[in-house]
């Protein structure tokens, strides 16, 4: 019994230790596998007129075209509302009701950071609205690349906690 046991011990480390020995193949496999794609290539300047897709978008005033720039699994935290929106149809929801104020964005600052098949733009925007109002706020939008297109996976705005001198 007890010879049994350490055979089956020595069988399950040698099992172990040859998992480990070879990772790259494995690896490589389990990546196809999953999906992944090789990092795709982008500036910030990519990354900077995705900006300018999504405030062309809203300026269409169709809240479907807004939503169209973010994943199907995303989060938006908007700045005029203290409602996380996850589907589309919330995004559309909050959308259909800012999209009235027919606002328009400029970016006063901004930072990127572009990763593999992702990248994060991040800083301070202000917003126009028809009656003249303008309304600073900090924002973050993080991107994934889907093979096809770059998309919107989390946005985050907020009003400027400190009056805007």
């Amino acid at each position: 019994m007890l010879q049994k046991s350490t055979i089956l011990m020595a069988v399950s480390a040698a099992l172990a230790l040859s998992a480990c020995a070879a990772p790259h193949k494995h690896d490589k496999a389990h990546k196809h596998h999953q999906g992944e794609r090789a990092c795709k290539k982008t500036s910030e300047a990519e990354i900077v007129a995705l900006f300018e897709r999504w405030n062309d978008a809203l300026k269409t005033g169709d809240e479907k075209k807004v939503v169209a720039n973010y994943a199907p699994k995303s989060i938006l935290l908007p700045t005029v509302s203290n409602t996380p929106r996850l589907t589309a149809a919330e995004k559309e929801d909050y959308f259909v009701h800012w999209l009235p104020n027919r606002p328009s964005g400029v970016i006063n600052s901004r930072q990127i950071q572009i990763g593999c098949n992702t990248a994060f733009d991040a800083g301070i925007y202000t917003f126009t609205y028809a009656n003249g109002k303008k309304v600073p706020a900090r924002y973050t939008f993080t991107y994934k690349w889907d093979g096809q297109n770059w998309l919107i996976t989390s946005h985050h705005s907020s009003g400027m906690p400190e009056a805007v001198k």
